[in-house]
């Protein structure tokens, strides 16, 4: 199995996660992050670090989220999607984001 970042991170873009993975299996895109599966190792060291709650095993994925399983691997190996493995600043605006949702419409990709 491995975690997956789900539709809470969209518009936060929140990096704690990154420097506590042991394998660097984020990617990092305009607006949000994603796990690669590939190099993700299940340790769960990430879940509690997100400011936004938007990280769960995959077998934990609320209904509604279900799809995010799907978008991260393709985001994963996306062109422009880069490996992060450096906390940096959230977006802006990311606390005023944090709550909302739906937000799906505003992924950029």
């Amino acid at each position: 199995m491995t975690h997956v970042v789900s539709e809470s991170c969209i518009k936060c873009k929140y990096t704690d996660c990154v420097d506590v993975c042991p394998v660097d299996c984020f990617r990092e895109g305009p607006n949000m992050l994603v796990i690669d599966p590939d190099e993700c190792i299940d340790c769960a060291v990430c879940i509690p670090e997100c400011p936004a709650n938007a990280i769960y095993a995959e077998e934990d994925m609320p209904a509604d989220q279900l799809a995010f399983i799907k978008l991260n691997v393709e985001l994963a190996r996306a062109e422009g999607w880069k490996s992060i493995t450096k906390r940096k600043p959230a977006l802006p605006d990311a606390d005023d984001w944090k709550d909302v949702m739906p937000k799906i419409q505003l992924l950029e990709r």
